[in-house]
């Protein structure tokens, strides 16, 4: 079934999903650790690859990336393997090639390098090591090289979405980045969809927002929405997902209903 609904391109790795947005403090750490966690918590084996230089979900998966000798950094830019540089965390199931503190560097010194847009998708088709259901890919809050990297090693995007003032600012130059990246680097890309984020629907404006974003992009919505959740937000300091921590709050059920949607849901062309 899954199968079908992905374009596979990665010997044993299942689908692979990048979670992005130019902007930040729009959820998608938060979406990338807990959606994750949770298609963990339905016995699939998961791989978060952090390509965000702040290294926000290593540190929310509980790793010290201060302490970590090897991560992303070394499999784009010094021709390490995948496999050599995964760390098991201690969400039974869910794995992760840490954010070390050297990524920041990456962006530059890939510049120089022949098909740099594409050193990513290379070192995911070399990947020889144990298979996963599902890859994760957490991108860093801007359209730069290092996203570009995941964009074109993906098969879907999902684009997280915070129901606030100006949620779809800068929204139409990332659909035009994904445009632009299946036209010339990644032909099987499309839109998983979109998550709404931080939704408070005590709030007009929240509400407006919601509306309004349903109205315009249909479908490529996701049903279940994030709403805004002290314990969702209380537990990266903890260095744990969020139902870790609280497995009955509201935003750890809503991820979890995230994670069923995300599986059923169908492919959806940008």
């Amino acid at each position: 079934m899954l199968l079908e609904v992905f374009h596979v391109k990665h010997k044993n790795l299942g689908p692979v999903l990048a979670i992005a947005n130019q902007k930040g403090g729009v959820g998608k750490t938060t979406t990338s650790i807990n959606l994750a966690a949770s298609l963990s918590a339905m016995d699939k084996r998961v791989l978060v690859l952090d390509l965000d230089p702040q290294g926000n979900t290593t540190s929310g998966l509980g790793i010290d990336k201060t302490t970590i000798d090897y991560g992303m950094y070394d499999v784009l830019s010094q021709d390490m393997k995948l496999e050599d540089v995964i760390i098991e965390t201690d969400c039974e199931g869910l794995y992760l090639v840490a954010a070390t503190m050297d990524l920041s560097g990456a962006e530059v010194e890939l510049v120089n390098v022949p098909d740099r847009e594409k050193v990513l998708l290379h070192r995911l088709e070399a990947y020889e090591g144990e298979p996963f259901d599902y890859v994760i890919i957490d991108c860093p809050p801007a359209l730069n090289m290092l996203t570009i990297n995941a964009l074109t090693a993906t098969d879907r995007v999902m684009i997280t979405l915070q129901t606030e003032f100006y949620a779809m600012e800068g929204l139409s130059q990332l659909m035009d980045t994904i445009r632009r990246v299946r036209a010339n680097l990644n032909q099987h890309l499309s839109l998983e969809g979109i998550l709404l984020t931080m939704v408070d629907r005590r709030n007009n404006l929240s509400v407006q927002v919601e509306k309004d974003v349903r109205e315009y992009f249909g479908v490529q919505v996701y049903e279940s929405v994030v709403p805004r959740n002290v314990r969702l937000s209380e537990a990266p300091s903890y260095g744990i997902p969020v139902m870790y921590h609280d497995l009955k709050s509201k935003g750890s059920q809503a991820y979890l209903q995230v994670a069923k949607e995300f599986v059923q849901r169908e492919t959806i062309a940008v």
